[in-house]
């Protein structure tokens, strides 16, 4: 008799949704390969994050009780974005009050919650990926999934399986692009430098794409990058893992 599947509900994210869908479909099959039962729940919307860090209380709390609602009941939530998986991982539970209910379905939701790539090798220990990609990359760390989640070897231990792919490391791959969120929209001169600063290391890398996990930081340094000229094709990982690249890089994308 045949294990039931793991049942997971897919947090697209807002970005995911809005710009790059293709990140949407890639990491359902991602998961479907991986042996799960992937459902996108149609209540779903924001994490909460841009009011989170805009010091919006009121409207965070009412935000992430429509998102516990919405994944009530799956084994895990998988999402292909590592600060909108952090958001509800690590600061949910502390919009509700301590011995709450609500505090306890913020947590218990918590638990379940994984980015997409550290989800597949630490929870299903995915170990391979039937993908081809012929190209030199290299890998932006983005702030959230580094320090908030701990992501770094996930990634790269599934690139590595990748046919045809090989990997320059990104010099201060681990420094912030400047992204930030709210961050670039409240300081962008300071974003802007750091984004500048982050592209020269890209270039010296001598990859020929650049990868990350999250959306944001992906349309931040390609739009620097086609802002400066460069030809360095931008994509999420996801999109790589799953071998689809029918899209255009993330720059080129309309």
């Amino acid at each position: 008799m045949l294990s039931p599947k793991v049942r997971v509900g897919l947090f697209v994210t807002c970005l995911v949704d809005l710009i790059r869908p293709s990140v949407g479909f890639a990491a359902v099959k991602l998961l479907q390969d991986a042996g799960c039962a992937v459902d996108v729940p149609d209540m779903q919307t924001c994490c909460g994050q841009p009011a989170y860090n805009s010091g919006d209380r009121k409207d965070t709390i009412a935000i992430a009780r429509n998102v516990i609602a919405a994944f009530k009941g799956f084994d895990y939530v998988v999402v292909p974005s590592g600060s909108c998986a952090g958001m509800i991982k690590l600061h949910y539970p502390g919009l509700f009050a301590e011995h709450s209910a609500e505090r306890a379905a913020a947590v218990e939701l918590a638990e379940r919650t994984y980015e997409l790539v550290s989800f597949l090798v630490d929870v299903m220990k995915v170990d391979s990926v039937r993908a081809d990609y012929e190209g030199t990359v290299t890998y932006h760390d983005s702030c959230s999934g580094l320090r908030e989640l701990g992501i770094r070897d996930q990634p790269r231990a599934l690139l590595n399986q990748v046919r045809g792919l090989s990997i320059n490391e990104l010099n201060d791959s681990e420094v912030c692009c400047g992204f930030g969120g709210t961050f670039c929209v409240k300081y962008p001169d300071i974003s802007n430098k750091m984004v500048e600063k982050k592209i020269i290391n890209v270039v010296n890398s001598g990859a020929d794409t650049l990868l990350a996990g999250d959306l944001g930081c992906l349309m931040n340094m390609a739009g620097k990058l086609k802002r400066t000229g460069s030809r360095i094709k931008v994509r999420h990982v996801a999109e790589i893992l799953a071998g689809d690249i029918s899209e255009p890089p993330i720059a080129e994308a309309k």
